[in-house]
């Protein structure tokens, strides 16, 4: 009786849409040596573009890593300069460069958005500027105390220094990017710090602060990606490919099957919207490794928005898209076209909001994603049937479908964008 019951539990396996057209894990695994061979060789050969390498007819602005000293060098500098406009009878202002929409332009050779260098007044005797200048001169001043004391502390720290005045973490976090940038260093020179919030899994080793993690052994809850990027070194790996996850749930399904073991790779997610340590680990992977990025996301607008910050960076921190932003990331999937190509139900399917339709409309307009006609394809088609699904949806044919079927038939095919 055991034994029939697993029979049928195999069949039941066998019968799974498309698992009949899997070849052999051996043949997968070749096609993704090749692949990632491929990959290494030229990017070991290509020559990364910089904005310096191009003619453009106006001028960015970029930051770069600072040291404390040179930080804490800026700021005693920026204040000194205050201060003699103050004693000249000038009173002060702030020069902030501007991180406006208008002020943001994609850049097609380097693929990535940067940020024009145009800024605007801050003045403190001014009533609709005043509080923020107020603010900019309080951040300025906790940072310069970090650089002093040598410490680093998480944005929420800095925004319960002084409650009253910041009134929302919203506000001193914006502000604390506008420092960043006046400044001219990124904002892990500030030695502020997000909350940890990526989780790393599968065949990668890596210094943390000196202590030597093996990302095999962290269980499927994975290794948190340190908020200090400086902290990490020594990265070693026999992977051959980086699968970047937008949800913590198909994190949590690959990470228990192992996918990482049948088809080495490492697994990484910032569990929804991408947070800067998540961004910074994910380049420095791929950079150290030289290994391909395949992104594996929900099929609406808001999966491709993640996938395009990642890509070519965010709209409010364009300053520092030259450190945040992992260029040539694979699109593998979940596209709109799988949703027919794997028969995923109706009933798995959510018909999109206006909202939704609005956004996508919006990014078929944005330059990063005319460039890419396989992305004009699957958005339009997206807008065109008004259906999105989530990763999930895959688990109508069975919770391990992600892990069994679906992601190996696609490499197997090679099928990204």
């Amino acid at each position: 009786m055991a034994e029939s019951s697993k029979k049928r539990r195999r069949t039941n396996t066998d019968d799974l849409p498309f698992k009949n057209k899997l070849k052999p894990d051996s043949t997968i695994l070749q096609t993704l040596k090749d692949f990632s061979t491929s990959f290494s060789s030229s990017s070991s050969s290509s020559k990364t573009l910089t904005l310096q390498d191009l003619s453009l007819p106006f001028s960015c602005r970029e930051v770069s890593d600072l040291s404390l000293s040179s930080v804490q060098s800026n700021i005693e500098s920026l204040v000194l300069r205050i201060a003699h406009s103050i004693l000249s009878g000038n009173g002060f202002a702030f020069d902030v460069p501007s991180r406006a929409a208008t002020n943001q332009f994609y850049v097609p050779e380097l693929d990535r958005i940067v940020l024009k260098d145009k800024s605007s007044l801050r003045p403190f005797a001014n009533i609709s500027t005043v509080r923020k200048s107020a603010i900019t001169a309080r951040i300025l001043q906790l940072v310069h105390q970090l650089c002093n004391k040598g410490i680093h502390v998480t944005k929420r720290d800095l925004f319960y220094t002084d409650v009253k005045l910041f009134q929302d973490q919203i506000q001193s976090d914006m502000v604390l990017d506008d420092v960043s940038c006046m400044l001219g260093c990124t904002r892990s020179s500030l030695n502020v710090v997000a909350a940890e919030k990526g989780v790393v899994v599968g065949r990668l080793i890596f210094s943390d602060n000196g202590d030597m993690i093996d990302c095999t052994k962290m269980g499927m809850g994975g290794k948190a990606i340190p908020p200090n990027i400086d902290r990490v070194g020594d990265m070693q790996s026999d992977a051959l490919f980086i699968l970047l996850v937008e949800k913590d749930a198909a994190y949590m399904r690959l990470a228990e099957d192992r996918f990482y073991n049948r088809f080495p790779c490492i697994i990484v997610t910032a569990k929804g919207q991408p947070d800067v340590a998540t961004r910074l680990f994910l380049k420095k992977m791929k950079m150290e490794l030289k290994l391909p990025v395949l992104a594996l996301v929900d099929s609406d607008p808001y999966g491709l928005k993640i996938l395009s910050v990642y890509g070519c960076g965010s709209k409010n921190m364009s300053y520092d898209s030259a450190n945040l932003t992992t260029p040539d990331i694979k699109w593998l999937g979940v596209r709109p076209s799988d949703l027919d190509k794997y028969k995923i139900p109706e009933q798995c399917r959510l018909p999109m909001t206006e909202q939704d339709i609005k956004t996508g409309k919006d990014m078929l307009e944005e330059d990063f994603v005319k460039k890419n006609p396989g992305w004009v394809e699957e958005l339009t088609l997206m807008v065109k049937t008004k259906q999105k699904a989530e990763i999930q949806a895959l688990s109508t044919f069975g919770f391990q479908y992600l892990s069994e079927v679906y992601l190996p038939l696609k490499l197997q095919q090679k099928d990204w964008l």
